[in-house]
């Protein structure tokens, strides 16, 4: 399938649809005006936040080239940069490009969240909880949702500070369903901090390929849920749903058709209860 008859083929059964693409490049507003045009009048996105504002390695080539071009040289040079290195007036610039991008879908009410997935290094510190402060200025006026990648957030000793900043900054917690046990491991718990929406993303359970190194996203996310699974979850999603207007529910688990008979399947359980 191509990308396009992918989203036609989504938007005919689904509300809702991840764009991951804009996580690996920014977006244009011309592709943004496409979903539009091919996605039903009350079809919405979630976007996943281009890599380098979640503070993951980014690629120089995947940066705006007049951008790549302002970056000094002894950057370029690397393999990666990271959002921390650059000058303070190319971040600027970047972020103030990336929401203008996504108009077509806000002014048609077809934008969701704008997801910042952090990565397993980045946890609770006083630099981190002011990095996600100025994400939230910078980004006023969207709905912005965030998921952490390493376990302190949500320990005993930081669970309630996390969940209270994000509520201070209307800050979307998203709750996710993943292999337990590991440093990135982040428990199924489930709350509000912005009650116009709750997220729940579904990793699957593939522990053996949780942290593994050198394959692709697809193997790494290589599950197939089990009903009784999904059926957990039930009570969790009532709950969110009795605090927030509207819950997102995303499937990740993205090998082959996995994510998609995931979520026709919990769709089926959460209308037969």
């Amino acid at each position: 399938m191509t990308a396009e008859e992918r989203l036609r083929f989504y938007a005919e059964r689904f509300p809702l649809v991840e764009v991951d693409s804009t996580y690996y490049a920014p977006p244009s507003e011309r592709l943004a005006g496409l979903w539009v045009a091919r996605t039903p009048a009350d079809f919405v996105f979630d976007v996943k936040a281009f890599r380098l504002f979640t503070q993951h390695p980014t690629p120089p080539s995947s940066l705006w080239k007049d951008l790549r071009d302002e970056v000094p040289t002894e950057l370029v040079a690397k393999r990666h940069l990271y959002v921390r290195d650059l000058p303070s007036e190319l971040v600027d610039e970047a972020f103030s490009r990336f929401a203008p991008a996504l108009t077509p879908l806000r002014s048609a009410g077809k934008l969701g969240v704008i997801l910042f997935q952090l990565p397993p290094y980045l946890y609770p510190t006083r630099a981190s909880f002011r990095y996600l402060a100025d994400v939230a200025a910078r980004l006023e006026g969207f709905t912005v949702a965030v998921e952490f990648r390493n376990g302190r957030w949500l320990d005993d000793e930081h669970r309630d500070v996390t969940f209270e900043f994000l509520a201070e900054h209307r800050l979307v917690y998203v709750a996710v369903d993943e292999p337990q046990g590991f440093r990135s491991s982040v428990p199924p718990v489930v709350e509000v901090t912005n009650r116009g929406i709750a997220v729940v993303r579904f990793h699957g359970r593939n522990a053996e390929t949780w942290e593994a190194k050198g394959i692709s996203a697809a193997e790494r996310f290589r599950y197939e849920y089990r009903p009784q699974e999904l059926a957990e979850w039930v009570p969790r999603i009532r709950r969110l749903r009795e605090d927030a207007d509207r819950v997102h529910l995303v499937f990740n688990n993205c090998y082959a058709d996995y994510g998609v008979r995931a979520a026709l399947l919990f769709a089926e359980l959460l209308a037969s209860t």
